[in-house]
């Protein structure tokens, strides 16, 4: 490691990969000049973040996302092990399991600051005891951390007002959003919308409907393949492109509510290059029922993409509405279609709404203010 600071070691802790590279490469980039980074995440590979060039550890671990005791007291255990070892002076978690987990270690072995980022509720959706013992998870996790980090202003309200942790512990970096959005790379691009709707058989002509993310009920995938069904049944222009993992296995569920099959589109995997697909898109669609932060709809508006999308807390936060795009409420199918049929139909007032939607992107979440932030932040703590 090259850092000015060597003694001062953190470790940051996720449960897959993906986090890492969604919210905190830029981060990782920067306090890497200045600290001794290391990264504990479930991997099968040490070098998963070599092709970024951070100056970096890779610490495989073994993090279920789900409800696992036995693999959860395993992984306890070696977390404890990890963070004996290594002396960290600073440890950061972020989801739900990583840092429950996380900030446990953190307590048991007396590391001097803990930090948790709260980046969404698995709860929200839950009903009975299964919503209570998460409650709790989160609770521990909270008392545990000895700081709070929230990626918007109304999830942060939203776990006050559910008793998860007082007022005075949690705090929201910049305008919110974890790593912000790179502007540059984020960006209008012709180019990539000519090659990736020549991909798709497109014209330039036509409207595509964009969803990025992982395919779930919880996600609203059904609720917008319904919705779609519905408002364009007769209109041959009008395509929807779902991209990401099917982690529930829901194509073939969408592919019998969506009877036009040809212009329902997928690419089943996290794509290298979302910018590219967003570009290729004239409309966002997040109708989810759950969310921390719309960071999907801040890239997509620095690409000049407006959005529909729930109102719920997290994504109220990014929505200015009729400025930069469209809410429904959360599950309404029909409410859905008619307001995509509306953004259809509303021509140069549609493209407004994308060039107000970057303009807002660039002046609020742009990387440079989070990263700036978060090195603030860190200096703050210690």
């Amino acid at each position: 490691m090259n850092n000015s600071n060597p003694s001062t070691k953190i470790c940051f802790i996720a449960a897959s990969e993906m986090t890492i590279k969604a919210f905190l490469l830029e981060h990782l980039k920067t306090l890497s000049r200045t600290y001794d980074i290391s990264v504990a995440v479930t991997t099968g590979n040490e070098g998963c973040l070599d092709k970024y060039g951070l100056d970096v550890r890779v610490i495989p671990v073994n993090i279920e996302r789900k409800i696992a005791p036995i693999a959860d007291i395993i992984t306890l255990a070696s977390l404890i092990r990890l963070f004996r070892r290594e002396q960290f002076k600073i440890i950061h978690s972020i989801t739900p399991k990583a840092g429950l987990l996380a900030m446990l270690a953190g307590v048991l072995t007396r590391v001097p600051i803990r930090i948790h980022s709260f980046v969404g509720q698995v709860w929200v959706t839950k009903k009975g005891f299964m919503r209570w013992f998460l409650q709790l998870a989160d609770k521990i996790t909270a008392l545990c951390a000895n700081h709070v980090l929230s990626d918007s202003q109304t999830q942060r309200q939203f776990l006050i007002d559910n008793k998860i942790l007082p007022a005075g512990k949690i705090r929201v970096l910049a305008n919110g959003s974890v790593g912000g959005v790179d502007t540059g790379r984020f960006k209008p691009d012709k180019v990539a919308r000519k090659e990736i709707r020549d991909k798709l058989g497109l014209e330039e002509s036509d409207f595509l409907i964009l969803f990025m993310g992982r395919f779930t009920i919880d996600k609203g995938v059904l609720d917008l393949s319904k919705a779609f069904a519905h408002a364009f049944a007769g209109d041959s222009n009008v395509h929807l492109l779902f991209v990401g993992p099917d982690e529930e296995q829901l194509q073939d569920k969408i592919q019998e509510l969506c009877p036009n099959t040809d212009r329902i589109h997928f690419i089943a995997y996290f794509s290298d290059i979302p910018e590219k697909w967003m570009a290729a898109a004239d409309l966002l669609c997040l109708p989810s029922y759950r969310e921390s932060f719309g960071d999907i709809i801040i890239e997509a508006a620095a690409c000049g993409i407006p959005s529909l999308a729930s109102r719920i807390y997290g994504i109220t936060d990014v929505i200015v509405e009729g400025q930069t795009g469209l809410m429904h409420e959360a599950g309404n199918k029909n409410q859905i279609a008619e307001l995509m049929y509306e953004m259809y139909k509303s021509g140069e007032k549609l493209y407004d709404m994308g060039r107000k939607a970057r303009d807002r992107a660039i002046r609020l979440y742009s990387k440079e203010i989070l990263t700036g932030a978060w090195q603030d932040f860190y200096r703050s703590v210690q």
